[in-house]
């Protein structure tokens, strides 16, 4: 297979690994209170990422001052993305909210124009206008199906995107597992503090198997994620992202019985329409 052939299939890899991950926590709700949850979960990845150091990718700590503060303002953004879609997730279903997050390389590309003044043509300001329409068609503003939880998806897009402009301040020399160690430490470390405000209750087996097959997850969306940045161009493969909304649909469908609305799927439609094609004129001027 060519370089972006297989860069394309660790992309698909990642967003299956990312929505089984979405799915085990998921189908954990109710059961544990959420940070109870984030702090279980966060531990075991903290340990798997240790037992795999310098397998999945270097790990070490000599880093910048500069870099540092990178990294614990991209942390702290990590705690507030994963409370508010956590919230989001157990309250709505899988694929809508998926299908919501798919608007974050149209925002991140928006927010490149407005705060780090990357050149962006008016064809893609154009093809993010209509994917927004598109997120609007999602979360149907004034309609019954809007309420908190959406706001709280949007909340999370708004972290995420911030988060990943930070990240292109990173120095190239920076590991990424290190920043996903110190990522998922900061967020078990808030999730236990905020935890001593509730009782803390008995997990079922179960429920030590879902957040397990979760922490394996997560890992294998990050290490595919990595080999991905290692793997064919990146205006190539980045489009397979979208694959995630498939994996939602079909989880979502047979694991929770659930399946979007019409309006909903010709929403993220038009959402994944706009980013494939933002992705083509990113692929075009840099061929220019």
């Amino acid at each position: 297979m060519s370089v972006n052939m297989i860069g394309a299939l660790l992309m698909m890899a990642s967003m299956a690994c990312f929505t089984l991950n979405d799915t085990m926590l998921k189908l954990t709700a109710g059961a544990i209170p959420l940070f109870q949850l984030l702090f279980v979960r966060s531990l075991i990845t903290c340990g798997l990422i240790i037992a795999t150091k310098d397998r999945l990718g270097r790990l070490h700590f000599d880093i910048a001052a500069k870099d540092w503060y990178i990294i614990a303002a991209r942390a702290i953004t990590e705690v507030l993305i994963s409370y508010f879609f956590l919230t989001a997730l157990f309250n709505m279903p899988l694929a809508n909210l998926t299908a919501i997050m798919q608007v974050v390389p149209l925002a991140v590309t928006l927010a490149s124009a407005l705060i780090l003044r990357e050149a962006v043509g008016w064809r893609r300001m154009l093809a993010i206008a209509v994917g927004f329409i598109g997120v609007l068609m999602i979360v149907k503003p004034g309609a019954d199906g809007f309420n908190l939880w959406s706001i709280y998806a949007l909340v999370a897009v708004l972290g995420v995107t911030f988060r990943d402009l930070i990240t292109r301040r990173l120095s190239p020399t920076v590991p990424s597992m290190t920043v996903t160690l110190v990522t998922a430490a900061t967020v078990m470390g808030t999730a236990g503090l905020a935890s001593l405000g509730t009782p803390w209750v008995a997990i079922a087996p179960v429920s030590w198997l879902l957040i397990l097959g979760s922490a394996v997850s997560i890992l294998g969306g990050y290490f595919f994620s990595i080999q991905v940045m290692r793997s064919g161009d990146v205006s190539y493969t980045a489009p397979f992202r979208y694959t995630g909304l498939i994996w939602a649909l079909i989880l979502g469908w047979f694991v929770f019985d659930e399946w979007p609305g019409m309006l909903t799927m010709i929403g993220a439609t038009i959402v994944v329409a706009t980013g494939i094609f933002t992705f083509y004129r990113e692929r075009r001027l840099s061929l220019r």
